[in-house]
């Protein structure tokens, strides 16, 4: 994403959220702890803040790999791949499916991904240009099937293991969620009086919402105001889209203020055959807001605590 919105407020509700008026809003386990944000940075007023994972792969490393809970598969840079030892004319190709569009890439056969708990069998790995400014790109869903994913923003630390049926502790929320297409994280939703869905996306800057949402939004405001807005998916592809200030996101009891999302026909909406419903892609602009964000994969919640909780 090149332009961004300030950072949305998040807050707990006292009783569970559906509806509100459609009017404009007011603006083994691995762990690893840094004085300063080294997997886990948290949204501030001047950046999207940002999931890392500290990931072995072929027993090197650790290298730093955006963790994606919207890509259904990992992904490496070409300077991993040579730091792995391998060339780029491996014949296989892999079709690398992003937010604003496909492409074909490269592939590099890895006999194995490690981190915490999570081993992940012997597979081929897509090679793709480095996007993220810092990462050594993507960390997908697969082998997360059993899996409990602790974010703690506070404390940059990312923690993957086992889920063992750990209900959420003192100050936490627990929102339930849907699984689609393999392990996409599905909300529930309401956004002005709209109901949608909303994918989990650690892996986004921004949130994202498809034309649906905005012509359902536009049919209960008399007036969506945007800017233009420049978004660059996972395969470089450029997209224009409208950033437009919504009103506010409810998911469970959490309630999210002051929130902007960009609109567009995006590609992976086209994918993900959910262009005639409201949908949107929840970014870290807004889950970087979180204190503590569990993602437990076996019973399919999250389990959520906000700042001062």
């Amino acid at each position: 994403m090149i332009v961004y919105a300030l950072p949305a407020a998040i807050f707990l509700l006292s009783t569970q959220a559906v509806e509100e008026p459609a009017t404009p809003l007011q603006l083994q386990e691995l762990t690893v702890t840094a004085a300063e944000p080294r997997y886990v940075a948290p949204t501030r007023r001047d950046r999207i803040g940002r999931i890392w994972a500290p990931v072995l792969i072929n027993g090197q490393g650790p290298f730093r790999l955006v963790l994606d809970t919207g890509a259904t598969s990992s992904a490496v840079t070409a300077k991993v791949a040579e730091t792995l030892g391998m060339t780029l004319d491996y014949p296989g190709t892999i079709t690398l499916q992003g937010a604003t569009g496909s492409v074909k890439v490269p592939a590099i056969p890895v006999k194995s991904m490690e981190v915490g708990e999570l081993l992940m069998e012997p597979q081929h790995l897509p090679v793709i240009p480095d996007a993220l400014g810092g990462a050594e790109w993507i960390l997908g869903t697969e082998g997360l099937g059993d899996k409990r994913i602790t974010i703690e923003f506070r404390h940059d630390r990312i923690t993957i293991m086992r889920s063992r049926n750990e209900k959420a502790g003192p100050g936490f929320v627990t929102i339930p969620v849907k699984f689609l297409r393999g392990r996409l994280l599905i909300v529930d939703a309401w956004l002005g009086g709209v109901r949608t869905m909303a994918i989990i996306d650690t892996g986004g800057q921004s949130t994202l919402g498809n034309l649906a949402l905005r012509d359902a939004l536009a049919r209960r405001r008399s007036a969506l105001s945007s800017v233009p807005d420049e978004v660059i998916g996972a395969t470089l592809d450029i997209e224009i889209g409208d950033r437009v200030s919504t009103p506010s996101i409810a998911m469970g009891d959490i309630l999210v203020r002051n929130s902007a999302m960009t609109f567009a026909d995006f590609s992976i909406f086209k994918h993900w055959k959910m262009t005639e419903k409201p949908a949107m892609l929840v970014g870290m602009d807004v889950l970087g807001l979180i204190d503590t964000l569990i993602i437990d994969y076996r019973w399919r919640e999250l389990q959520i605590r906000l700042h001062g909780t």
